[in-house]
C-alpha cells in the first residue's frame, strides 16, 4: 500500500515532532511555572497503555472475549480507591531523593546495595520481554501495511526488509531516550520536556484509536444497525462475549495490573519521580481512569469486525491496522500506524530511561566504587560525566537485549502472553514494596530472599514454558516435567491445574510472601533498617537536634563539599552547601568540621545522582580513609542515624502522651514537629500535617472549621508569631473549644500548644447560667415580696379605716341609745 520510504519518512517525522515538543517543553519550563502541569501529569500516566493496549487488547477480545478488561480494572481501582497510597509513595520518594523502584525498596530496607542490585536485575529481566513486544508491534505494523499475506500469524519478516525499518525505529527511540533522559546528572530532576512529549503521545494514540474505531463501525461495517445484524448472523462471535468469566484468571490479571501501575519502572518514574504535588495525583485520580475507559471503548467492536471480515488464521493482534488496510483506506491506515507507533515509542523511551537509572545506580556504580583503585574512582575522578555515559550505554544495552528477545521469542508469541509474563515478574517486587510500607519488622534479608525465591518460581513456571512454546526447549519439559517428574511439571506443580498465568502467579506469590516473612522474623532489623522503617511506615523524617554531636571525624566540610561536587557538579554543590550553612546561622564550609548532620545532608544530595544505596557507599568510602574500613564507616553512620532516630522517637513518644496538642514551627514558620493530638484537635488532613507545611496554610485550614471568619487569619497569625496572645476557638465540627498559646524559641521558631478547655468553658457557662438564674429568681422573689408588702399595707390601711369606722359607729350608736335612757330617768 505504501512504499518503504514513505513509512520510514512518516515514522521518523513523527518522532522528530516529538523531539520538537520535548525541546519546546524544556524551554517553556525554564521560562515560566507549570500552568497545566496536573493535566500533563495525568496524560503522561497514559504511558501504561502500550502496544499491548493498542493492538493486544483487540487480540485478547478476539480470542477470549472480555478478558482484556482486568488489565485496566486494576489501575482504575488503584487510582480511585488507593490514591492516598500513591500520594504517600510520591512524598516518600521526594523526601529521600529516590529516583527508581530499586532505590525505593533499597532505601526502605536500610539502603541495602545488594537488595537494590537484585531489584534492578529482576526489573531488567522482567521488562526486556515487555520492550520486545513493542518492537514486535512496530514490525507487525510494517508487515501489515506492505505485505497483506503477512497478516497470517507466525510468518517471518526477515525476507521483506521490514527488520531494517524496525531496527531504525528502535535506534531512533534509543536516541530520543538518550537525548531527553540522560541530559542531567540529577535523576530526580523533573524532565518536563519528555513528560510533555509522553502526554502528547497519550493524546495521539487515544485519538487514533477512537478514529479507527469510528471508521470500522461506520465506514466498514455500515453503522451500528448493520453491525448488529451481522453479529446476530454469526452466533460464534456473539457467543464469544456471552460466555462465562473465569473468576480466577480475572482476579489474577486484576492483581497483576494493580501491581504494575505502581511497580513497573516506567510507571514508578512517571507517577512518583515526576510528580510535583499532591494536586496532580488528586486530579489524576479521575482523569487517568477516564482515559483508560475511553481508549477501550472500541476494543470489542474492532475485535468483532476483525473476526467477521478478516480471513481465518489472521493474527487478531493486527486487526486495528489490518481492517483499514483491507478496506483500502490509506488515511485511516496511516492514522492506525501512527497511533501504534506512539503507543510503542512512549513505553520504550520511558522504560529505557527508568531501567538505565537502575542499571547505573544499583549495578555499575557500586562496582566502580568497590574497585581496588576505588579511591581514584570515588575521590579524584569527575563522576558526573561518567554517570551520564553509563546511563546512555545502559539504554543501548536494554534495547539490544529487547531486540534479541524479540528475534528469539517475541516474534512467535502473542502480545498479551509476553505482557503478562512481564507483569508477573514485576509483581515479585510487591511483597517487599508494600510490606515495607506497612510492616516495620521486614528486613533487607527477608526482602531479598522473598524476591529471589518468587522470581525463581516465576522463571520456572512462566518464563521457561514460554521458551518451550517458542521451540527452544522440548515439550517434554512441560508435559512430563524435569527428568520425568510429573509432580514438578511447570504448569501443574504438585498436580494443581489452573490457567497457566494464574498457576505461575499463585505459586510465586505464596513462595515470595512466605520467604519474606519467615526470613525477616529470623533476625532482628539492624539500626539503619529500624530507622528507615520508621521513616517509611510512619512517614516520619528523622532529623538531629540543633546541638547534636555524636562523633568526630577529621573530614572537613570543605572536603565533603568537594566530594559531593564530583558527582552532582561544583555549582550545584556550592549552592546547596551555602544554603545549608545559611540556614544554620551563616558561615561557610571552609575550616569547619563535618558532623553527622552535614554527612546526612551530603548523602541526601548524592542520592539524586547515584541512588540511595550508592550515596551511602560514597560517604562510607570517604570515611574509610579517616577510619577503619568501609563496613565500619557504614556502621558508624548507621549507629549515629539510629541514635538520632531513637532520640526523636523518645521525644515523639513523650509529646504524643501529653494531653495537649503541640506543634513546633521553625524560623521560617514551617512545621517540623507535632503530636497526634494536634492533628486530631484541628481535624487536619495528612497533607497539612507534613514536615515543611507552612503555618500560613495550616491556620486558614484550621479557622475554616471554627466560628471565626477567614478574615481573622492575619490576626491569628500575628498573635501566634509576634504578640503570643492567648485566644480561643470553637470547632464547629466537633464542638470542642481550644485554647491556643504560642511561645518563641531561641532559634526564632515557635511552639504552639492547643488545650481542650471544653469542659471548663462548659462549666463556666453553666455557672454563668446558674448565676443569671439565681439573680432572676431573687428579683422575682423581691418583686413578689414588694407586692405582698404593698398588699399588706393596703389591707392594714383598710383594716384601720374599718376599725375607725367601727369605733365611730359604736360611739354614735351608744350616744343614740344612752340619750333616751337618760331622758327616761
Amino acid at each position: 500500500m505504501f512504499q518503504d520510504w514513505t513509512i520510514l519518512l512518516v515514522g521518523l517525522g513523527y518522532l522528530g515532532l516529538l523531539f520538537a515538543v520535548a525541546t519546546w517543553g524544556d524551554s517553556q519550563s525554564r521560562r515560566r511555572p507549570r500552568g497545566g502541569r496536573p493535566l500533563i501529569y495525568a496524560l503522561s500516566l497514559g504511558v501504561y497503555c502500550t502496544s499491548w493496549t493498542y493492538f493486544g487488547s483487540v487480540g485478547i477480545a478476539a480470542r477470549t472475549g472480555l478478558d482484556f478488561i482486568p488489565i485496566y480494572l486494576g489501575p482504575i481501582l488503584v487510582f480511585v480507591f488507593g490514591w492516598r497510597l500513591i500520594q504517600a509513595i510520591a512524598a516518600i520518594s521526594k523526601r529521600h531523593n529516590i529516583a527508581s523502584i530499586a532505590d525505593f525498596i533499597s532505601a526502605r530496607y536500610g539502603k541495602s546495595e545488594a537488595l537494590g542490585a537484585v531489584v534492578a536485575v529482576i526489573a531488567v529481566i522482567g521488562i526486556v520481554p515487555y520492550i520486545s513486544i513493542q518492537l514486535k508491534a512496530v514490525s507487525a505494523s510494517l508487515q501489515v501495511i506492505n505485505f497483506a499475506p503477512l497478516w497470517q500469524a507466525g510468518l517471518p519478516a526477515s525476507a521483506t526488509g521490514i527488520d531494517g525499518l524496525s531496527i531504525m525505529v528502535a535506534v531512533t527511540m534509543g536516541i530520543f531516550a538518550i537525548l531527553f533522559g540522560t541530559r542531567h546528572i540529577d535523576t530526580t530532576e523533573h524532565q518536563d520536556g519528555m513528560i510533555l512529549a509522553i502526554a502528547v503521545e497519550s493524546i495521539v494514540k487515544l485519538v487514533a484509536f477512537l478514529l479507527v474505531g469510528l471508521f470500522v463501525v461506520n465506514g466498514i461495517m455500515g453503522g451500528w444497525s448493520s453491525f448488529s445484524d451481522r453479529i446476530a448472523a454469526a452466533p460464534q462471535v456473539e457467543g464469544l462475549f456471552a460466555q462465562g468469566l473465569d473468576g480466577g484468571r480475572w482476579l489474577t490479571m486484576t492483581f497483576l495490573a494493580a501491581c504494575a501501575i505502581i511497580l513497573l519502572p516506567r510507571q514508578f518514574h512517571v507517577t512518583a519521580v515526576e510528580n510535583a504535588s499532591g494536586t496532580e495525583i488528586r486530579r489524576a485520580r479521575w482523569l487517568f481512569p477516564a482515559y483508560l475507559v475511553a481508549i477501550n471503548i472500541f476494543v470489542i467492536p474492532i475485535a468483532i469486525a476483525g473476526l467477521l471480515i478478516m480471513p481465518p488464521g489472521s493474527d487478531p493482534d493486527t486487526f486495528v491496522l489490518a481492517l483499514p488496510v483491507n478496506a483500502g483506506s490509506q488515511i485511516f491506515t496511516m492514522i492506525a500506524f501512527i497511533g501504534g507507533l506512539s503507543a510503542s515509542t512512549a513505553m520504550v523511551i520511558v522504560e529505557c530511561i527508568a531501567l538505565s537509572i537502575m542499571v547505573c545506580n544499583n549495578l555499575v556504580v557500586p562496582l566502580l566504587l568497590r574497585q581496588r583503585d576505588q579511591e581514584r574512582v570515588a575521590i579524584h575522578n569527575d563522576m558526573g560525566e561518567r554517570l551520564v555515559l553509563i546511563r546512555r550505554w545502559a539504554i543501548v544495552l536494554v534495547l539490544a537485549l529487547a531486540y534479541g528477545y524479540y528475534r528469539m521469542i517475541g516474534a512467535s508469541a502473542a502480545l498479551a502472553q509476553v505482557g503478562l509474563i512481564s507483569f508477573a515478574a514485576i509483581a515479585q517486587l510487591a511483597p517487599a514494596f508494600f510490606g515495607g510500607l506497612l510492616w516495620r519488622r521486614g528486613t533487607a534479608r527477608g526482602a531479598m530472599a522473598g524476591i529471589a525465591a518468587g522470581s525463581a518460581v516465576w522463571l520456572y513456571t512462566l518464563l521457561l514454558p514460554s521458551f518451550v512454546d517458542a521451540g527452544w526447549i522440548g515439550r517434554g519439559f512441560i508435559d512430563d516435567g524435569p527428568m520425568g517428574l510429573a509432580v514438578l511439571r511447570p504448569r501443574m506443580l504438585f498436580f494443581m491445574e489452573f490457567d497457566p498465568v494464574t498457576h505461575g502467579v499463585l505459586w510465586s506469590m505464596i513462595v515470595n510472601i512466605a520467604t519474606y516473612v519467615v526470613v525477616s522474623l529470623m533476625r532482628l532489623p539492624t539500626a539503619i533498617e529500624r530507622m528507615q522503617a520508621a521513616s517509611f511506615v510512619s512517614r516520619e523524617i528523622p532529623g538531629p537536634g540543633a546541638g547534636f554531636r555524636l562523633w568526630r571525624t577529621t573530614v572537613s566540610a570543605e572536603r565533603l563539599e568537594a566530594t559531593v561536587a564530583r558527582y552532582i557538579g561544583p555549582a550545584r554543590a556550592r549552592a546547596a552547601f551555602a544554603e545549608y550553612f545559611a540556614q544554620r546561622g551563616g558561615g561557610s564550609p571552609v575550616g569547619q568540621e563535618a558532623d553527622i548532620r552535614l554527612f546526612r545532608f551530603a548523602e541526601h544530595l548524592l542520592a539524586s545522582a547515584v541512588g540511595v544505596s550508592s550515596a551511602r557507599l560514597v560517604i562510607a568510602l570517604m570515611l574509610e580513609r579517616h577510619s577503619t574500613h568501609a563496613r565500619g564507616a557504614m556502621r558508624l553512620l548507621d549507629d549515629a542515624s539510629a541514635a538520632i532516630q531513637y532520640n526523636r522517637d523518645v521525644l515523639q513518644s513523650a509529646i504524643d502522651n501529653v494531653g495537649q496538642g503541640i506543634a513546633v514551627f521553625d524560623r521560617d514558620m514551617a512545621l517540623i514537629c507535632w503530636n497526634s493530638q494536634f492533628q486530631d484537635y484541628l481535624s487536619l488532613s495528612s497533607e497539612m500535617t507534613r514536615v515543611g507545611a507552612p503555618m500560613a496554610e495550616i491556620v486558614p485550614a484550621f479557622l475554616a472549621r471554627t466560628d471565626s471568619r477567614q478574615e481573622q487569619s492575619v490576626d491569628r497569625l500575628r498573635k501566634l508569631m509576634e504578640t503570643h496572645d492567648l485566644f480561643r476557638e470553637r470547632m464547629t465540627n466537633t464542638g470542642k473549644v481550644l485554647e491556643i498559646r504560642s511561645s518563641s524559641m531561641p532559634d526564632g521558631g515557635v511552639v504552639v500548644t492547643f488545650i481542650d478547655v471544653t469542659e471548663s468553658v462548659e462549666a463556666a457557662d453553666a455557672l454563668q447560667r446558674a448565676n443569671e438564674s439565681l439573680e432572676r429568681r431573687v428579683a422575682e422573689r423581691t418583686a413578689e415580696l414588694t407586692r405582698l408588702n404593698k398588699a399588706l399595707a393596703v389591707a392594714k390601711s383598710e383594716a384601720d379605716a374599718a376599725n375607725t369606722s367601727k369605733t365611730q359607729f359604736l360611739a354614735a350608736a351608744s350616744h343614740d341609745i344612752l340619750q333616751p335612757l337618760n331622758a327616761a330617768r
